[in-house]
């Protein structure tokens, strides 16, 4: 976690000569090469005191949007989301404790989705609660899928 010094100077300047020292030419790429990580655990790579998390998130969707890219943005932050709550994948046992987890993972992801893809997670999150995936599914990258089922690419 930062201590406030993430919104000093520059920090767009500082999170994309960070993601150039590391060797990537762009933040997607650098997030990619880390698809299970969460939005803290990327900030924490490219600078433990000084980036933040909704940062590193800004630029990814700036990119994806330049790119034609978001609804595959969108996906990898379902992963993402998914990875933090339940590392061995979806549980086996949807009890009360497991059901508000699931509900967490679904919010967290509502809550880090860009407007114009709204609409398409809140049918995405309603089909999961209906027919849930196989107890154990994991998907590591955007390109699951089962998630490009749930959402498809679109973008032109």
């Amino acid at each position: 976690m930062t201590d406030g010094r993430s919104w000093e100077g520059n920090w767009k300047a500082r999170l994309y000569e960070r993601v150039r020292e590391l060797g990537y030419d762009s933040l997607t790429a650098f997030a990619e090469s880390r698809p299970t990580a969460s939005l803290v655990e990327l900030a924490e790579v490219l600078g433990k005191d000084d980036v933040a998390g909704v940062q590193v998130f800004s630029g990814l969707v700036a990119e994806a949007e330049r790119s034609k890219r978001l609804t595959r943005l969108v996906r990898g932050q379902f992963v993402r989301e998914l990875h933090a709550q339940f590392p061995n994948g979806w549980p086996s046992i949807v009890d009360d404790t497991n059901r508000f987890d699931i509900a967490q993972v679904l919010a967290r992801w509502s809550g880090y989705t860009p407007v114009t893809h709204e609409e398409r997670v809140r049918q995405a999150r309603a089909a999961l609660r209906a027919y849930p995936p196989p107890a154990g599914w994991r998907p590591l990258g955007p390109d699951d899928e089962l998630l490009r089922t749930l959402l498809p690419d679109d973008e032109s």
